[in-house]
């Protein structure tokens, strides 16, 4: 094994076991590691006046009045629990939920000023159309044609996690799909038709280069794949089911590391089911197509947002020479 580093970048390179099987079984290794310690720039958009229009209510109050929108927020949750009292058709649960409305209303941005969820849009989509998409008439007209990404991307759903912006990708780079714990099931046209219709357009219509899993730190849905007991019983509509998927990740991080603590065996795990996603995407047939032809790579990554690291390895794939007696 090799290790050398070039310009911030610590590569490894690890020699190839002798495989002796008619089709070479696929092996994964490090190949690269990083520390991520300069800032990345922030996002960047199309009109300086965008416009916001909110739909006709489709339930008009009989106490409803123009200067309601001028009225503070202790004042629409008083008229708001008048409306839930007067309304006996509505639910009594709806009642309950005034404590919850009147907190999320409470919620305050860093200047200390109530959170505007609308304002929080406009002021982003402005800021990007100002300081990306003006600024780059070039890069967005050649995109109005058509895109032609190098990468596919499979990430996690989580707010922290945006791939785009951790490997500051520009907009026609990466084609990304991101759902809970950034799995992939195996080949299935009926119960996976979602992410199978992803891969499938990736690969034979975009025709990326290579398919990046990317596993990360803190990962919600790999802890509750490692926490769910799986005997018969259910506690969520979708999440168990979904996360299922990295159950052999589970099975080999428990018989390899049961004396750990369930946080250790979380850690294990982001990494190890990146693995199992590999694995499975081997069963899509366009998939190894592209890999036999050369004409698409496997990679997964790992991306510790607690510690400022990602970590990149491979899927080696190939044939071996026919054998005869």
């Amino acid at each position: 094994m090799s290790t050398a580093s070039i310009n911030g970048w610590c590569l490894t390179s690890t020699s190839p076991s002798t495989q002796s099987s008619s089709l070479r079984r696929a092996t994964l290794r490090p190949s690269v590691v990083t520390n991520l310690n300069s800032s990345v720039s922030p996002p960047t958009l199309i009109r300086n006046r965008p416009v916001f229009a909110a739909p006709t209510p489709l339930l008009t109050p009989s106490n409803w009045r123009e200067d309601m929108g001028n009225k503070s927020y202790e004042e629409a949750i008083e008229a708001l629990k008048k409306l839930l009292s007067e309304k006996g058709e509505l639910k009594a649960a709806a009642a309950a939920k005034v404590d919850q409305i009147t907190a999320e209303l409470k919620t305050t941005s860093s200047d200390g000023k109530p959170f505007d969820s609308v304002e929080r849009l406009k002021d982003g989509f402005i800021y990007f159309k100002k300081e990306k998409y003006e600024k780059n008439p070039a890069l967005y007209a050649e995109l109005a044609k058509g895109q032609s990404p190098k990468y596919m991307i499979v990430a996690c759903s989580d707010s922290r996690v945006c791939p785009s912006h951790v490997l500051d990708m520009q907009p026609g780079e990466a084609f990304v799909v991101r759902n809970v714990a950034n799995m992939v099931p195996p080949y299935d046209q009926t119960k996976y038709s979602g992410i199978g219709a992803a891969i499938e357009y990736a690969v034979l219509h975009l025709k990326v280069q290579e398919i990046v899993i990317i596993g990360h730190s803190a990962c919600g849905g790999i802890k509750g794949l490692m926490s769910f007991p799986y005997d018969g019983t259910t506690s969520t509509d979708f999440i168990e089911d979904w996360v299922k998927i990295g159950m052999p990740a589970k099975t080999k991080v428990q018989a390899e590391n049961s004396g750990e603590p369930l946080a250790v065996q979380c850690t294990c795990c982001e990494k190890e089911a990146v693995n199992v996603s590999l694995g499975n995407l081997l069963s899509y047939p366009f998939v190894r197509h592209g890999l036999v032809k050369k004409t698409l790579a496997l990679k997964g990554g790992y991306y510790d947002f607690i510690k400022g690291t990602f970590e990149l390895w491979s899927l080696q794939f190939a044939l071996s020479t026919p054998l005869s007696v």
